[in-house]
């Protein structure tokens, strides 16, 4: 058993193993103050050679009895994850996923689970640093560690993992993981504060980042296993990947002169399957190696898309990095919603409806820290048809749940407070097409629906996706990207805001090396994106409706004196029972 611990803002992190779970491949447990996560990590015993991806599950969970409580509802015991688990689960694989070997496809299972819970210190950070530390002591091949800390800005100052009391009034809220040499993961929503802040506290994370690493190399070096060793898929074919490139490149490249998504799909999809079959044909060896085949030809795909920025400056729709896909925009689309936008860009299209409401239908919520309610609802769906495909109807996925919340943060930020506008309201976005960035498509339209609702929102407010290729010492910054080139791309990068500052930000980096002025010409270039944007959108509504939709519903407020509240009552509610029946309003 090793415990290894830090001071951080006055209190003690500390992180152990040994001594819990010790059947899995790796656990830690995390304790921060009074706050403990059991983070575990196993791996199965083999790979999976039937399939072409990572089989990697993150699940995080949270026991009411770490909070001294006992579940609500007829079971009384925890059930599915909440849209909170989820998202922190989304959180604890983002940064993670990007730093296993390529050839290792084992299933791989980590899972935190919360067991303590003080109400003073967060638990998500501690759930993806004990992911790392997990996989870092493991036999689990892991190219960390990594860290997270949360950053605040509270009463103008930057302050790192402060208190949830301390983040109640926040301006900042932002968590950031990172490696030794760069930050790997941002997510994080501000009140429109200027790119240089958002920059100063991802400079002041990563130094903070630092004494964790340390820690969990401090405790690798007493309890650390050997790595599994992996053969890289590039050992395995490399006489067969120079047959299959031969053959592939130039029916990629006339590919690429087809424009539109899917005709472009059909062509390569086409083209792959004539391969296969024919060389197949020329030597029964190639008869199984398919999937082989499938992949060199993704491989190129992402090798011809960089290549033509690096050595051209030209993208696969001949743009330049800086310029962003036509965009158009519509109001009052829905004749019966409260408010509708119809946001365009490119092969991208959302279709988001506003939808205005009393207190009854604020959404009610039971967490560890309480029970509450959330005023303001924002729910994304992702339809199969939407990039073309077939997939049975279920419920929203983790990817609809966590673009969902990322829009929310953004327009959270200048959604009038209660007192102002004493309305509940609910913002659904439907993506009908879907080529890159839907979720910042989302944050326009719906910008734009709550607009067209009369919402006198604070600001307008726009997002954009940002890319990134780097080749050695060169980098190309790329506004508005595709979903291509996000898929073969070394950053994601959304930013959302309005003319004054950033509302919301997510950041995936999948290479080492990105230094401060590529962070810094980023989010310079994403904000001139965002008012271009942003005035694209004021071509359709410059500002809010002054006057509510007819088919709104109306709050009028106002004071009884108290010796007067029984009198409206009445015995039993009699009175105020009928004053309901006879106008058919609510009262509260």
């Amino acid at each position: 058993m090793k415990k290894v611990s830090i001071e951080i803002n006055g209190r003690t992190l500390s992180i152990e193993s040994g001594r819990m779970a010790k059947q899995a491949n790796g656990s830690v447990w995390i304790q921060y103050g009074e706050t403990a996560v059991l983070t575990t990590a196993v791996t199965g015993k083999s790979n999976r050679d039937d399939i072409d991806f990572f089989p990697l599950s993150v699940d995080y969970q949270e026991k009411f009895a770490s909070a001294g409580k006992i579940p609500g509802g007829f079971f009384k015991r925890e059930g599915r994850q909440s849209e909170r688990e989820i998202l922190i689960s989304r959180l604890t694989d983002r940064p993670i996923r990007p730093l296993f070997p390529k050839g290792f496809q084992r299933e791989t299972q980590i899972i935190s689970t919360v067991f303590s819970f003080d109400k003073v210190n967060e638990s998500d950070i501690l759930s993806v640093l004990g992911a790392s530390a997990a996989l870092h002591i493991s036999d689990i091949p892991f190219m960390g560690p990594i860290a997270a800390v949360r950053v605040g800005r509270v009463d103008g100052e930057l302050v790192c993992n402060p208190t949830l009391a301390q983040m109640e009034n926040a301006e900042l809220d932002m968590v950031v993981a990172g490696s030794r040499d760069a930050i790997v993961m941002v997510e994080g929503e501000a009140s429109q504060l200027p790119e240089s802040v958002v920059l100063e506290a991802l400079q002041l994370a990563h130094k903070q980042i630092q004494p964790l690493l340390d820690l969990q190399d401090e405790l690798k070096k007493a309890l650390g296993k050997e790595k599994i060793q992996v053969q890289t898929p590039e050992e395995r074919i490399s006489d067969f990947q120079t047959l299959v490139t031969e053959r592939a490149l130039p029916k990629i490249r006339e590919a690429f002169g087809i424009k539109e998504k899917i005709a472009r799909y059909q062509q390569i999809e086409t083209f792959q399957k004539e391969l296969i079959d024919a060389l197949a044909e020329e030597n029964e060896e190639y008869a199984d190696r398919g999937k082989e085949i499938k992949g060199i030809v993704h491989d190129l795909i992402g090798q011809e898309i960089r290549k033509d920025i690096v050595e051209n400056g030209r993208r696969m729709d001949d743009r330049s990095p800086e310029t962003i896909r036509e965009i158009t925009g519509e109001v009052g689309v829905l004749p019966r919603a409260h408010g509708s936008a119809l946001f365009t860009r490119g092969e991208t299209q959302a279709l988001v409806s506003a939808t205005l409401g009393t207190s009854d239908d604020e959404q009610r919520m039971d967490s560890l820290m309480g029970e509450s309610t959330r005023r303001f609802l924002l729910h994304y769906n992702f339809p199969a048809f939407c990039v073309g495909e077939v997939k049975p109807m279920r419920g929203p996925a983790r990817r609809e749940i966590g673009h969902g919340a990322l829009a929310h943060k953004a327009l959270m930020q200048v959604v009038p407070s209660k007192e102002e506008f004493p309305y509940s309201i609910r913002v659904v976005s439907d993506v009908l097409e879907s080529h890159g960035s839907s979720s910042m498509a989302t944050v326009c339209g719906g910008s734009m629906a709550l607009m067209d609702a009369g919402v006198p929102l604070k600001a307008p407010v726009a997002g954009i996706a940002m890319g990134l290729i780097k080749e050695g010492d060169q980098f190309f910054v790329l506004s508005d990207i595709t979903g291509d080139e996000d898929h073969v791309g070394d950053m994601d990068f959304k930013v959302a805001g309005t003319q004054t500052g950033v509302t919301a930000v997510q950041m995936d980096i999948k290479v080492t090396g990105i230094s401060w002025d590529v962070v810094e010409k980023a989010l310079e270039q994403a904000k001139q994106g965002r008012l271009h944007i942003l005035g694209k959108m004021a071509q359709a509504l410059p500002e809010s409706r002054q006057q509510l939709s007819q088919h709104a519903p109306r709050l009028e407020s106002f004071e009884i004196p108290k010796d007067k509240i029984r009198e409206v009552i009445g015995t039993g509610g009699k009175v105020i029972r009928g004053i309901i029946e006879e106008t058919g309003a609510k009262v509260e």
